[in-house]
């Protein structure tokens, strides 16, 4: 980018995978080299927590903070806009408000596109089922449950065909019977729980050890009907309707829709697959062009197998700082001819903690894409789950405002 021989990496969104893919670069890289960030929202969620945000317990602030501070005193700049448009040819970016930054490597970062469309009838805004994917739609949900305890009734959790945040919707499905139980309200609000997932605790993994029968269990002792290999076919006010006519009624709904890349990835020609979603290689970076990269939610992940209804692979907060951090140190291979860092998308582990309000499920695996090996499996059910979520939450947003990683 000028006499020096600086570089410049810009990476496009600030959730998981790209404030720690921005972070790690400029820990990596040479000062003379520069780390631009884009992202539309001025500030960090901590998504994990939004499952508590509709019943009061967690405000926006508590699960939130601004970026430009922390960028700044990593000198790292933010730019608070979206990128519109990616030219792969000349190696730049249009911003939303026009102006254009060129890149040397580019880290796409930006998570994914809520399709709530492709089911009519579903979402906060257009439909009648609540989400808790971002922090607006979680307040969202939070106005309607303060309704529903007006007016209390039956309940419809679940995530939609082409979803892939499966832990949300199992952590609010338990959080939501935890709060009726409490309200004494179980009698006049009974809960169903409807998925994609070929059967309970699939977690769009082929399941994780002995996923399945804990979840069951949970469900059993809870008194909550689980509706696996579910299509919904359309949402009306207070009805949600499944393919093959069964239709549940509902007071309050939340379901996680499908998930597709973003309009700037998809809008760009070869960047995604069919889906939306970005195709890299063992080094996270694109299969057609070398000099982008990506990883989380942005990045397309083939399923572990082959499922009647299609259930997303989910990509966690946890792998999305794994692949990040393989993205940034090959992103630094190439500009500082380091060493390159092979990551198999089937050697990646995942760790989950599902909260059920004052208890709940830890699960850790490692290569939970690779079926033809056996997982190392480690799972745990108890109230030290809901213990374990309190404590990362707090010490994750404490060292993340710093910009530190790598604790």
């Amino acid at each position: 980018m000028s006499d020096n021989g600086s570089k410049r990496v810009v990476v496009l969104g600030s959730s998981f995978a790209g404030m720690t893919g921005a972070l790690h670069l400029k820990h990596l890289l040479d000062k003379k080299h520069e780390v631009i960030v884009l992202d539309p929202r001025d500030h960090f969620t901590f998504i994990p927590s939004l499952i508590w945000v509709p019943f009061g317990t967690r405000k926006a602030d508590d699960v939130t903070f601004k970026l430009a501070p922390m960028y700044e005193k990593k000198g790292i700049q933010f730019i608070n806009e979206a990128a519109a448009s990616i030219d792969t040819d000349a190696h730049t970016v249009t911003t939303s408000s026009g102006d254009t930054i060129d890149y040397d490597r580019l880290l796409v970062a930006t998570g994914p596109r809520l399709a709530f469309e492709r089911i009519k009838g579903l979402g906060p805004e257009k439909g009648y089922t609540q989400s808790v994917c971002n922090l607006e739609h979680a307040e969202m949900a939070g106005k309607a449950w303060d309704e529903f305890m007006e007016n209390p009734g039956p309940v419809v959790v679940g995530t939609a065909q082409g979803g892939s945040c499966f832990g949300a919707s199992y952590e609010f499905l338990f959080n939501v019977k935890h709060r009726i139980k409490k309200a004494g309200l179980e009698d006049v609000a009974p809960v169903k729980f409807v998925t994609a997932e070929p059967y309970l605790g699939h977690f769009g993994l082929a399941g994780v050890g002995d996923s399945s029968k804990k979840v069951e269990q949970f469900f059993d002792k809870l008194n909550i009907e689980g509706i696996p290999n579910s299509v919904i076919e359309e949402v009306g006010d207070g009805k949600i309707k499944l393919e093959g006519g069964r239709e549940l009624p509902f007071a309050y709904s939340m379901i996680v829709p499908p998930f597709s890349g973003v309009d700037v990835v998809t809008e760009t020609p070869g960047l995604a697959n069919p889906a939306g979603f970005v195709p890299v290689d063992t080094f996270f970076r694109h299969v057609d062009f070398p000099e982008i990269f990506s990883a989380g939610v942005s990045i397309a992940v083939a399923p572990p197998e082959k499922t009647q209804v299609p259930a997303g692979v989910p990509k966690t907060g946890q792998m999305s700082e794994t692949m990040a951090k393989v993205a940034a140190e090959n992103i630094v291979a190439d500009l500082d001819g380091r060493a390159t860092w092979e990551l198999p998308m089937d050697e990646l582990a995942a760790i989950c903690v599902l909260d059920a309000g004052s208890g709940g499920i830890i699960f850790k695996a490692d290569h939970v894409l690779d079926k033809e090996k056996e997982p190392s499996a480690h799972i745990m059910a108890g109230p030290q789950a809901h213990w374990a979520k309190l404590a990362f939450e707090r010490f994750f947003l404490s060292s993340r405002k710093r910009g530190h990683i790598n604790l």
